[in-house]
């Protein structure tokens, strides 16, 4: 099992960087790598077990189903239902935090899951780098 866990401090209050992710459609207006999405079925994005339909800017396809989501604790869970990517039995989650000394938000995304042997290192670097903190630093540039 691989485990990624990546932190950010994003320099504006909670609810703020809250209402920017909380929309489990609303990716591609924030993150990088995100082409397009849509969610299935026309459920709405805040739906429990509704899925996103999403395409990366390389052109991999990715569907993603919502587990959870509180809006009490700013958090979503997710898993990956289907995949280009080698990414097997995939569950992550944003949880966002208030920092009270300064006004911001201490951000974490975190996922396990499972791939290919060999590849572990190359999908945790992936994983890391080019999806949670490329998304966690465009969130910093939006609230700068």
């Amino acid at each position: 099992m691989v485990e990624v866990f990546v932190s950010s401090v994003i320099p504006a209050d909670v609810d703020r960087v809250w209402e920017a992710v909380r929309d489990f459609n609303a990716m591609p207006i924030w993150h990088p790598l995100i082409a397009d999405s849509r969610i299935e079925t026309g459920a709405p994005s805040d739906q429990i077990g509704c899925v996103r339909n999403f395409t990366l800017t390389d052109g991999s396809r990715i569907r993603e189903k919502l587990l959870a989501q509180s809006d009490l604790e700013h958090s979503f869970t997710y898993s990956i239902v289907e995949a280009d990517i080698p990414l097997q039995n995939y569950v992550a989650g944003m949880s966002l935090f208030p920092v009270t000394d300064g006004g911001v938000t201490y951000a974490t995304w975190t996922a396990k899951f499972t791939c290919p042997e060999g590849q572990e290192d190359e999908l945790h670097k992936m994983v890391s780098n080019d999806v949670f903190q490329a998304g966690f630093d465009t969130l910093k540039q939006r609230f700068s």
